[in-house]
């Protein structure tokens, strides 16, 4: 049965988003489930390019996600909203802001390959956001697959309450339910051991949970418990990570797709009964947490976690609804603007299809095109008593690698920036920026394979062409010892003159802790409505450098004394005396340029282990560990500086006969070696020694 919008209610709605490690299968499983739910004739082929999620050019060139897509399943009464996100760890901008949307994360692992490191960080991050998870491990029919061996390694990494409501059997040609009533005593085999032993241990941690429901259990056994009683129990064992339910597929053969597409429809929590969204109203430490309440006659709190440019249609904003209901011809507004804009159009996504609809309620997913003030994570509402809502930030990973463009023709400026800009709003994990004393765009991202997508991107999508330089590594720098630094600033120009001296001490923080500034000035020897203009200054240095010219950080600058004139004195004055004043404690502070060290995970056959760790050993790499994947791989981690990968994609490709596969995430910051800082600051001419 498939319901028109108006019948559809919150209690009605399941947003699940497939997450997990690149070439697990989920696009494959995303097409299944959606044949399985009659939201498609057939599944799509990724070879064949015909996926209903990779429909952009560039995915069906590459045969992977770069993007997350969205498509409902209307089946048996109930809405499930799935969400495709991309794998690669290059494209986990897309990928975390889909987890915004959603209620349930299904992690997805492949039956022959195993845990990979974008399984641990996916399962990390929904954890973190106090998400529901479940595991689909995929590809059960697959040689190598071994389903017991699996279940216990999900188990030993993941914990104990990782347990599964399905099982493979007779080598993954269908598969046995461990979760109903049918399964308890059951000797029938799986692949993975007896059902019942299984259907035991779900049991007792679903009933765990909730007291009245085990006191109950005990009194009556498993028999005696309403169908009632157990879901709330399982559902409030997903809410608070007391269980991480298994369920068991094979997207190829089809093999488990509608079982684990009932899972989704019966024990999955709808929007009413999941963790609330973490909204808040205000700033930092003065934030206080807001509740949204799936209620559709409530006013109107929705969240744009996507935005396309679509040549067609314009700008599309994609966003959960959740609270009161939003319409057709509705007003809202975005964020704290004072002008609203009008829901012209409404639509549900199937991929690169859009379904006009006349309304979205609380749980639900829609979108609107052509209103050019959305952008990502913007608030949508329609009453100001909304204004200031946010929603607790994803934590991104730090876009660390570093390209310079430039048109490759001339007049073509404007035409880079408008298109640069549009790719910036759908990605939050790439970012543009203008350096305007080098007269430089910078582009950063997560990979250089990150940047080169974006590249084509600009080329396919825009018609630009550009030129690039090679990436610049986000130094930092930093000071290692406390010093004091003085300057006087004193100009006399004809009329009135300027006057400001400033008498300040730096301090060094520990790494990660950012810039404090102080006011110790006492007995008003600099009026204290002079200390932002020397606040300015310092900040104004900070932003230059010092000896390299990189961005400074891991400092205290304390302000505690000066002297004014009481008609010279001015802004600009102590603007530049605060600038002077801490260039001169920072030249005697043991000034230190900082690099960025990554965590990077190499993945190759065991044969290019050697080849590998001398590689890594001469760019400076601290190795942490290697570990046995199956099917013969090894896995090394290490710490690296990030200046010493550039080209290691090419470098790996040809040890390992293009085998070889990393993936990196931004560590800490440290400081270079002498020999490098000497290098770095004999490159930078500095620049405030001719102001």
């Amino acid at each position: 049965m498939s319901h028109s919008t108006e019948q559809l209610r919150t209690e009605h709605i399941r947003n699940v988003a497939l997450a997990g490690h690149p070439g697990a299968g989920k696009t494959l499983l995303f097409e299944a489930l959606l044949h399985a739910g009659g939201a498609i004739q057939a599944a799509g082929s990724i070879e064949r390019g015909t996926t209903v999620s990779d429909f952009d050019p560039m995915e069906k060139a590459r045969g992977h996600s770069l993007d997350a897509a969205i498509a409902g399943i209307d089946h048996g009464g109930i809405r499930v909203n799935l969400v495709d996100t991309p794998g690669y760890p290059d494209f986990r901008g897309p990928a975390l802001s889909a987890l915004a949307a959603v209620e349930t994360v299904a992690i997805v692992v492949a039956a022959d390959a195993g845990i990979g490191h974008g399984t641990r960080r996916m399962m990390e991050h929904a954890a973190a956001r106090g998400l529901c998870r479940a595991i689909v491990v995929n590809r059960i029919d697959h040689e190598g697959a071994d389903a017991g061996a699996l279940l216990e390694s999900l188990r030993a990494t993941f914990g104990p309450e990782v347990l599964p409501l399905n099982l493979p059997a007779d080598g993954g040609t269908r598969v046995v339910d461990c979760f109903g009533a049918g399964a308890a005593g059951s000797a029938e085999a799986t692949d993975a051991g007896p059902v019942g032993d299984w259907h035991q241990r779900i049991i007792d941690q679903v009933v765990e949970v909730n007291e009245t429901v085990m006191d109950h259990y005990l009194d009556v056994g498993e028999g005696g418990l309403s169908g009632a009683e157990l879901h709330d129990a399982f559902e409030q064992c997903l809410r608070e990570g007391h269980l991480v339910p298994v369920c068991f597929a094979s997207a190829r053969t089809g093999v488990g797709v509608k079982e684990l597409l009932g899972v989704a429809e019966r024990l999955f929590p709808h929007p009413g009964e999941a963790n609330p969204p973490p909204f808040a109203r205000g700033e930092g430490d003065a934030a206080q947490p807001v509740v949204a309440t799936p209620d559709p006659a409530a006013h109107v709190i929705a969240h744009v976690f996507k935005i396309g440019n679509d040549p067609f249609v314009g700008k599309m904003g994609v966003f959960r609804v959740h609270q009161g209901t939003v319409r057709r011809d509705s007003q809202l507004f975005v964020g704290d603007g004072r002008k609203a804009f009008k829901v012209a159009h409404l639509f549900r996504l199937r991929g690169k299809d859009h379904v006009e609809v006349q309304e979205a309620v609380p749980g639900d997913i829609a979108a609107v095109a052509k209103v050019e003030d959305l952008h990502y994570d913007a608030v949508l509402h329609d009453s100001h008593a909304e204004d200031h809502l946010h929603l607790a930030p994803m934590a991104f990973p730090r876009p660390m690698f570093g390209l310079a463009v430039e048109a490759a023709s001339k007049g073509q400026e404007q035409k880079l920036s408008t298109a640069l800009h549009k790719l910036a709003e759908e990605d939050p994990a790439f970012a543009v920026s203008h350096d305007a004393e080098l007269n430089e765009t910078v582009l950063r991202g997560l990979s250089d394979l990150h940047l080169r997508v974006m590249l084509d991107r600009l080329k396919d999508r825009y018609g630009v062409e550009v030129k690039t330089r090679p990436p610049r590594i986000a130094y930092r720098e930093t000071i290692g010892a406390r010093a004091e630094g003085h300057h006087r600033h004193k100009k006399q120009t004809g009329g009135a003159g300027q006057f400001g001296e400033v008498f300040l001490r730096v301090e060094p923080l520990p790494r990660g802790a950012g810039f404090e500034f102080a006011d110790e000035v006492k007995g008003g020897t600099i009026p204290g409505q002079f200390i932002p203009a020397v606040e300015k200054g310092v900040r104004q240095a900070l932003a230059g450098g010092a000896i390299a010219g990189y961005p400074m950080q891991d400092l205290r600058v304390v302000v505690y004394d000066g002297k004014y004139h009481s008609v010279d004195s001015k802004e600009v004055a102590f603007v530049a005396a605060g600038k002077k004043a801490f260039l001169d404690a920072v030249a005697k502070a043991r000034p230190q340029v900082l690099e960025p060290i990554v965590d990077l995970e190499v993945a190759a056959p065991e044969q290019h282990m050697g080849d590998i760790s001398g590689g890594l050993s001469a760019k400076r790499a601290r190795i942490s560990g290697t570990d046995s994947a199956r099917g013969g791989e090894i896995v090394v981690r290490a710490q690296v500086p990030l200046s010493e990968l550039e080209g290691y994609a090419a470098e790996l490709k040809s040890v390992t006969a293009g085998r070889g596969r990393y993936s990196l995430d931004f560590s800490h910051y440290e400081p270079v070696p002498a020999q490098v800082q000497q290098k770095l600051v004999e490159a930078y001419k500095p620049r405030h020694e001719d102001e």
